[in-house]
């Protein structure tokens, strides 16, 4: 991962868990070229935890144009009791955190009403 690269190293990105795309309004250029417009991503794998409730994607982002490696992104997905959660850790794209109920009424908003 390379920290000159970015522009600000693992941004807040609140509740927006990607497990695809580059955050790229974060992008400084690359380092080893200038190259500043697109990305690719290289060696996307699900990633087998030795908890299988939970589904881990791993792959890197890399300069289009002389392959250096920006940064390295990491989802992570898995269900719990009523809920969907969601975990997103990137030097490029930053962290975040989402729980989603598998509900079509959240029953947490509710409560909140009240």
């Amino acid at each position: 991962m390379c920290q000159d690269c970015v522009k600000e190293e693992y941004p807040d990105r609140g509740t927006l868990c990607l497990d695809s795309g580059a955050y790229l309004a974060n992008l400084q250029g690359c380092t080893g070229c200038g190259h500043k417009d697109t990305l690719k991503s290289i060696s996307r794998s699900p990633v087998n935890p030795e908890d299988t409730s939970q589904e881990v994607i791993e792959f890197d982002h890399v300069c289009s144009n002389c392959n250096h490696v920006i940064a390295t992104h990491d989802h992570h997905f898995w269900v719990e009791e009523d809920y969907q959660y969601y975990e997103m850790s990137c030097m490029l794209c930053g962290n975040a955190e989402d729980t989603r109920s598998c509900y079509p009424d959240d029953p947490r908003m509710d409560a909140v009403l009240f």
